[in-house]
């Protein structure tokens, strides 16, 4: 089976011929035990896979999470602004996404390979440049050089910042090469790298998809060991994570921890979320009970009045249908608790609203997607910082984000940065509430061709492009279909756009 898969990879032209032999090489045993074990029809399949039929409407895929009733807590406080508060009340939280770093990128090669992965040998095709020295905006990752330089830009400039939220993915996009021992000694560099350049900060990483090999498949038996006790010691040891993590993260890569007074973390292992992770293809409910979990978790913060960060790497809006929208239901039984969500995977800058389930028009809670470290595919690498407000609220009070200028930083072979923009004072924001960012939505709306919305398209494009480059279509879309959906295959505004 193994040899057809890459003569029809090779025949269809899908990739050349050692992508091929490696993706099918990877992949080959957990399609074998999916068509063995899996409950699903080849057609309901299909519908995960490739979306042929609406995941709804799988039995199978079809579950719950068990919530208690809402108790009479108090109501949520109103956010306030960075201006109102002094500086002792505010909490600099710095927010790394998407590494990728590449030690085997190479200044001059072939940046159009026509693979997951260029930048790294041949050279460029006739009338073509080759790979940039300090990174390329085409099918490439960062080189470790720009990567060490940032950092180290980051940890002179953003002193103020208290500790480091890091939502994963370590490895760089060459998944046909991966194996466990390469993604061990990746793991192993960026942990070093990280703790070295922020000696004393601590930092609270989750499980990203590329840590595992291969990529996303991340099964719920004990088959993924190697990865958790590595990361288990890694962020014990040397991130600085209390002991107590350990259980859950050698169970699935997920903890909880109090970070300061009043402030509890959440950290998901979103992988098992995902359609990706083809395991979940032969049982997806609730796997390793982690949403269950963070329920029970949710709701000791309610009765110990805590508020509540989340950390993952994918988005909610990127899970299965079930997850995604029992993770919604989450969200709105603990609107009042959950005051912060920060999640990645995009590369691109985004944010979620999320809705009263039963009134589509009441904005409660908020999700960031930080924008990536990497300029995989087409973006300028950068950075984040958020205000956090740990006197009242425990919310974000603004955030603001740091690119580097690829163009002018490969031109004139040194880093050229950018603040690129503070949400507050770009957006012109009383504060950052679900509701200013809703009414916020609203105006975009009512100005689908503006300025403004132009300028949302250019940042979540991290500058390597205008808003120009975004149609009215394009723009509908961004508004619908990213900003204001947070659950997958949901159609209350993403549905046919014109």
């Amino acid at each position: 089976m193994e040899e057809l898969g890459i003569i029809i990879c090779q025949q269809l032209h899908l990739a050349d011929d050692a992508v091929c032999a490696g993706m099918i090489n990877e992949y080959n045993y957990v399609l074998i035990e999916v068509l063995r074990f899996s409950p699903l029809s080849t057609y309901e399949i299909c519908g995960v896979a490739f979306g042929c039929l609406p995941q709804a409407d799988i039995p199978a895929l079809r579950w719950n999470v068990t919530l208690p009733p809402s108790s009479q807590s108090a109501p949520s406080l109103a956010a306030l602004s960075a201006d109102d508060l002094p500086s002792q009340y505010i909490l600099s939280v710095l927010h790394l996404a998407d590494l990728h770093i590449d030690i085997e990128y190479k200044p001059g090669s072939n940046a159009d390979c026509g693979r997951p992965l260029c930048c790294r040998d041949g050279l460029p095709k006739p009338g073509e440049t080759g790979a940039g020295f300090w990174g390329d905006y085409r099918t490439c990752d960062l080189p470790q050089w720009t990567a060490e330089s940032m950092l180290k830009y980051i940890a002179q400039n953003e002193e103020q910042i208290d500790f480091i939220y890091f939502t994963g993915d370590i490895a760089p996009h060459d998944v046909w090469q991966q194996t466990q021992d390469k993604d061990l000694n990746e793991i192993f560099f960026t942990t070093q790298l990280l703790t070295e350049t922020f000696p004393n900060k601590k930092i609270y990483p989750c499980v990203g998809n590329h840590e595992s090999a291969p990529p996303d498949l991340f099964p719920t038996t004990n088959a993924t060991s190697w990865l958790y006790s590595t990361l288990a010691n890694q962020w014990i040891d040397q991130f600085g994570l209390e002991e107590q993590t350990r259980d859950t993260i050698l169970k699935g890569g997920y903890y909880t921890t109090t970070i300061v007074s009043k402030l509890r973390l959440i950290s998901l292992n979103m992988n098992y979320c995902t359609e990706n992770n083809y395991w979940l293809f032969i049982n997806s409910t609730d796997p390793l009970g982690q949403l269950q979990w963070m329920i029970e978790w949710l709701q000791y913060a309610e009765e110990h009045l805590e508020k509540v960060h989340i950390i993952g790497h994918h988005p909610p809006r990127m899970c299965m249908v079930s997850f995604s929208w029992a993770y919604y239901s989450i969200v709105n039984r603990y609107q009042s608790t959950i005051t912060g969500q920060f999640f990645a995977h995009t590369h691109f800058d985004e944010f979620m609203l999320f809705y009263n389930e039963t009134n589509a028009t009441q904005p409660i809670s908020i999700a960031y997607i930080t924008p990536s470290f990497t300029t995989y595919p087409n973006v300028n690498p950068g950075y984040r910082v958020y205000a956090i407000d740990i006197e009242n609220s425990v919310s974000v009070l603004d955030h603001r984000t740091t690119i580097l200028n690829l163009t002018a930083t490969n031109l004139y072979n040194k880093t050229v940065w950018t603040e690129e923009y503070s949400a507050k004072s770009a957006y012109d924001m009383i504060d950052l509430s679900p509701q200013e960012w809703n009414k916020f939505v609203l105006q975009l709306e009512n100005d689908i061709d503006g300025e403004t919305m132009g300028l949302v398209y250019q940042y979540f494009m991290k500058s390597a492009t205008t808003g120009a480059a975004c149609d009215r279509m394009c723009r509908k879309k961004l508004i619908n279909c990213n900003l204001k959906t947070a659950r997958a295959q949901d159609a209350t505004f993403c549905s046919e756009i014109s």
